[in-house]
């Protein structure tokens, strides 16, 4: 998983999986999907992403399986 945030243009993109992306498809005006050929995501784009998405606080954290 790859999170880069462009902030000349305050794009927001999430790679969940390195894949060949076959599709892009709009979820709505400010967020896209890439989907692969067999129709798993590979990708989220959010445009305007310090409106739709709190950027300064963005923290991660991996929880290990109980």
């Amino acid at each position: 998983m790859r999170i880069k945030y462009f902030q000349d243009t305050d794009t927001l993109y999430i790679e969940f999986k390195h894949a060949e992306v076959v599709e892009t498809r709009d979820l709505d005006e400010n967020m896209l999907i890439d989907v692969d050929g067999e129709g798993n995501i590979c990708a989220l784009t959010i445009e305007h992403a310090r409106e739709h998405a709190d950027i300064p606080s963005f923290s991660f954290e991996q929880v290990a399986a109980a």
